[in-house]
């Protein structure tokens, strides 16, 4: 067993019970090879999977009032997914201090992705048993710091038209509507913007090599600008 003095300092958390970071370390695989019953990390895996993501969502929440549902999403969904999470472990040296079985170390377990991953999210459940939410939270943050600094703007949607009918449904019942205010250029290498209106307000201006395009654009720019009002209220 390695010495964990190490590895807290880099987690930036000294636990009162060391005995679940240890705990947090040890891969499953310790307790297929094993004839008697060990303790594993997977169910402080599963913990630590639920307070990351809301700790997360939390974040995301508060610091981006004009995102939707899909935009927080899938803001969330592009940092905490297993290669992010493997990247923070390794950046930690969590590997180094994984506790596996001789199977799982010959194999080259230290640098599996997956092993990372999970060892990471029950780090955080560690933490949050040892030290509670806020604690969890301070952590999950600090190591997100980079990642969160990132989102400035609204991610890429899949249907950013969707998006802003959906944001502005909470406020009236009225849809967005969509109007054709230039077609250029010759037939090869149109060009075409649209502008989107809500009860008779502009909202945003799009440009595209096609009306739907165009439109899509347009929807993107009010969504910012819906989002640049929202932060401007607070």
């Amino acid at each position: 067993m390695s010495n964990l003095n190490a590895l807290q300092e880099r987690l930036g958390y000294v636990f009162q019970n060391c005995d679940l970071l240890r705990l947090a370390l040890t891969h499953p695989s310790v307790a297929h090879e094993s004839l008697s019953a060990v303790q594993h990390n997977q169910r402080l895996e599963f913990l630590g999977d639920a307070v990351l993501g809301l700790a997360l969502t939390r974040e995301l929440y508060d610091k981006f009032p004009g995102f939707g549902e899909g935009p927080l999403t899938k803001a969330r969904a592009h940092m905490v997914n297993r290669r992010a999470l493997a990247a923070l472990a390794r950046r930690l040296g969590v590997g180094e201090h994984l506790i596996l079985s001789r199977g799982e170390e010959s194999s080259g377990g230290r640098e599996r992705q997956s092993c990372l991953a999970d060892a990471f999210e029950a780090v955080v459940g560690a933490i949050f048993l040892d030290g509670g939410f806020d604690a969890a939270r301070e952590f999950t943050l600090r190591c997100f710091q980079n990642e969160l600094a990132e989102v400035k703007g609204i991610p890429a949607l899949e249907n950013p038209k969707g998006e802003l009918q959906e944001t502005l449904q909470a406020r009236s019942p009225h849809a967005p509507r969509y109007e054709l205010t230039l077609a250029a250029g010759p037939d090869h290498d149109r060009v075409f913007e649209c502008a989107v209106f809500h009860e008779s307000v502009e909202l945003g201006r799009g440009r595209g090599k096609s009306k739907k395009a165009a439109e899509s654009a347009a929807a993107e720019a009010a969504l910012a600008r819906l989002r640049e009002e929202q932060t401007e209220k607070r």
